[in-house]
């Protein structure tokens, strides 16, 4: 799969060369139809990927259990009944990391090419979102569905917006695109319902959104202060990561204590 991604984009305006189309094939055979798979299970232990490393010293939100300062996020790269890859959470001192695999081990395989994350150095960057708006109360609602409030509020809102208020509310202020930490949860089509944690029957609130994209185009109050660093050939993916047809993975911690089990949704 790497080897796909780097021929992919080192042809990228061009025709490929004899060679990369031969390795593409060998990649990926053409397929004959009908398509018959006999795949034997496989049979021994499979190395988790890395997905997100934090300190607490980077990310201000990152709320960690007494004694810890590091966050480390690791999966699965199969679905587990969820259709997302299982995580896996390790908080750890940071100085206690010290023997640092120069060749980490991967698994043969993985079940689909958006579970296999390319490498990122995280520029973090601290913003004010709101809730979604089926959290807000019945009052707030009518209020930000009404378009004369935002005019007297002199917010310079696009006027494209004139007709369905809401949605400026819903694109430009509420939960916030892309990977982040902490914030509102994230339900898209689900309804906003409690998330209990499993051991303790505590609140859980959103400890990391696994994002299939980042911040588009059209997100323009959502853009990051990097936006203009993207390179064509990744866009607004840079992680390459999917989740589902376009999805977020939502990780949910127990706020009294992180180190129980952890929730995993996905909208």
């Amino acid at each position: 799969m790497r080897l796909e991604r780097w021929i992919r984009a080192a042809s990228r305006g061009r025709t490929l060369t004899p060679q990369e189309r031969e390795t593409l094939e060998r990649i990926r055979p053409p397929q004959e139809y009908p398509v018959t798979l006999a795949i034997a299970p496989y049979e021994g232990s499979i190395a988790m990927l890395p997905v997100a490393q934090l300190y607490a010293r980077d990310v201000p939100d990152l709320h960690t259990p007494e004694g810890a300062d590091l966050l480390q996020v690791l999966w699965c790269p199969f679905d587990h009944s969820t259709g997302m890859p299982k995580t896996a959470l390790f908080w750890r001192p940071a100085a206690t990391v010290t023997d640092i695999l120069t060749t980490p081990p991967e698994p043969p395989a993985v079940q689909f090419d958006g579970y296999l994350l390319e490498p990122c150095l995280l520029n973090p960057e601290q913003v004010t979102e709101y809730p979604d708006h089926r959290e807000l109360s019945k009052e707030l609602r009518e209020q930000i569905g009404d378009w004369s409030v935002w005019q007297a509020a002199e917010t310079g809102v696009d006027s494209a917006y004139a007709s369905y208020p809401l949605e400026f509310y819903a694109n430009e202020l509420s939960v916030a695109p892309g990977w982040r930490v902490g914030g509102w949860p994230g339900w898209g089509a689900a309804d906003p319902s409690p998330l209990l944690c499993p051991t303790c029957n505590s609140d859980m609130h959103a400890l990391l959104t696994i994002a299939t994209s980042e911040a588009g185009s059209r997100d323009s109050s959502w853009l990051p202060r990097e936006e203009s660093a993207y390179e064509p050939s990744i866009g607004f993916k840079p992680t390459a990561v999917e989740i589902g047809s376009g999805y977020d993975q939502h990780l949910y911690v127990c706020q009294t204590a992180p180190e129980h089990a952890h929730t995993e949704l996905m909208a």
